[in-house]
């Protein structure tokens, strides 16, 4: 039944694969040959199916685990060298019709507060974010259509990108939302939406119509098939994930490079994103209700996997996980983070109200120049960058840069440039020093010497003011 050009979920999300797969790594577990043979095939980055992916996860020889975490580290390295992208949630509004058992807005919640942003007060949250030097939000509102009808979250995508301060300007509003029409998606395209995300939170079909018992979300084959719809909205760069201890790792962890399978196969280009987040603690949340909660170990296994079988996908990870994690993580694969964020309606700007209507809870408290400056103290270069989603380098356009190695080019440069605005504009003056020693040393190793000069000369115009220049 498996077909991943099906545009039915329960044909390209089959179940009965899903199980053939799992039995078939647990009998490989230990086969020597096959998982050196899956690994050297990983070492190409020309990816991994799911079936390949599931006998690593079941490896069981340490020498082959240590052995396939270095390549993912390797091939991380290749492919997007020491850039970490950052970004920052904004939650507009908590009200939420679904019943999700693992969500602290779920429907039937009468302990939280509930909030909904005006446009006033979503400026307000912009020019927050603005000072502390983000270019990047991610766009939350939980999914009520009187209260969070597409009109608000239009409207309030408008605002995002109107409101300015200083040099201040958010220059790409990815979005999370519900699962919606092929209309509603192409007017997200028109509103100018980076990245349409959502979460499938599990692939499991019973398990998810437990989890979800109330709300549209509770429609597995709407919800699952919402990427189609989006992309064939015009939404061509679109990221997928699941939430990690809802059901079995292992039968998620399949099930997410299935949905990443099938949309190569139909859609012509897979996900831009694939995220990772954790199941943690939260208002009316306990985790002893969820017994399938992974363990670190595992955690950081998984993060290396998906690098091996999905290389040419960006993978992010938020403040769900601690300092410790994300920098184990970022060595394994991901390419994104958050900093600074608040995970509440209205957290910016009245903080003392975070901890009402956080819809979970944040493990990694640090302030955004303290996430800088951590990054810059592990050699890694921090980047604001936007300038694909401005020049149009998305979908099939920005795959095809990165498969063929060319994408560097213009992520360096534009990470550097990014990386001196915030410098001149909102660093701590021990930041600015950290962060002028890596561009110096960065500039220097760029690949040729046209993009070398013409990356020197716009680092200096950016000291004298100029601001918004991209490759």
């Amino acid at each position: 039944m498996y077909n991943p050009k099906s545009p039915h979920a329960e044909e390209f999300i089959d179940h009965g694969e899903i199980l053939e797969t799992l039995h078939y790594a647990e009998q490989n577990r230990s086969n020597r040959a096959l998982i050196e043979e899956i690994i050297n095939k990983a070492a190409t980055c020309k990816g991994l199916t799911h079936r390949e992916a599931a006998v690593l996860l079941e490896c069981d020889q340490p020498d082959l685990v240590k052995r396939y975490e270095d390549l993912a580290r390797e091939v991380k390295k290749k492919l997007y060298g020491n850039r970490i992208v950052l970004f920052a949630p904004l939650y507009l509004s908590n009200y939420c019709i679904n019943g999700c058992v693992y969500c602290p807005y779920h429907g039937k919640n009468h302990n939280i507060p509930r909030k909904k942003l005006t446009q006033d007060e979503i400026r307000q949250e912009v020019i927050a974010l603005e000072k502390m030097g983000h270019k990047r939000l991610a766009l939350e509102a939980g999914e009520h259509p009187v209260l969070n009808p597409i009109e608000y979250i239009l409207d309030s995508i408008k605002t995002i990108y109107d409101t300015r301060v200083g040099n201040g300007a958010i220059r790409r509003v990815n979005v999370n939302i519900a699962a919606t029409t092929v209309e509603n998606y192409h007017r997200l395209k028109e509103a100018g939406i980076g990245t349409y995300i959502l979460f499938q939170e599990t692939y499991n079909k019973e398990n998810y119509e437990k989890l979800h018992p109330t709300g549209p979300k509770s429609n597995y084959c709407y919800h699952t098939e919402a990427m189609d719809r989006a992309m064939e909205g015009g939404c061509d760069d679109v990221g997928i994930g699941v939430l990690y201890g809802l059901t079995t790792y292992r039968y998620d962890l399949v099930g997410l490079l299935m949905h990443a399978e099938h949309l190569e196969a139909r859609m012509g280009v897979g996900p831009h994103t694939i995220s990772v987040p954790r199941i943690c603690p939260a208002d009316d949340i306990s985790l002893d209700n969820f017994p399938d909660v992974l363990p670190d170990e595992i955690f950081c296994r998984i993060v290396a996997i998906i690098r091996l079988a999905a290389p040419y996908t960006g993978m992010i990870i938020s403040t769900r996980e601690s300092q410790k994690v994300r920098e184990r993580v970022l060595d394994l694969g991901i390419s994104q983070i958050s900093g600074g964020s608040r995970t509440s309606v209205g957290g910016y700007t009245t903080p003392e109200r975070h901890d009402e209507t956080a819809q979970f809870d944040v493990s990694d408290q640090r302030t955004l120049d303290e996430v800088i400056a951590w990054l810059l103290d592990i050699d890694y270069l921090p980047s604001f960058c936007t300038a694909c989603y401005r020049e149009g380098r998305t979908g099939d356009r920005f795959m095809t840069l990165v498969k063929q190695g060319k994408i560097s080019h213009c992520c360096t440069p534009n990470a550097l440039m990014t990386l001196k605005e915030y410098l001149e504009d909102y660093a701590s003056p021990a930041t600015r020093e950290k962060g002028e020693a890596l561009i110096r040393r960065e500039l220097g190793l760029l690949p040729n010497e046209r993009i070398r000069n013409l990356a020197s000369q716009r680092l200096c115009d950016i000291e004298k003011g100029e601001r918004d220049f991209r490759f």
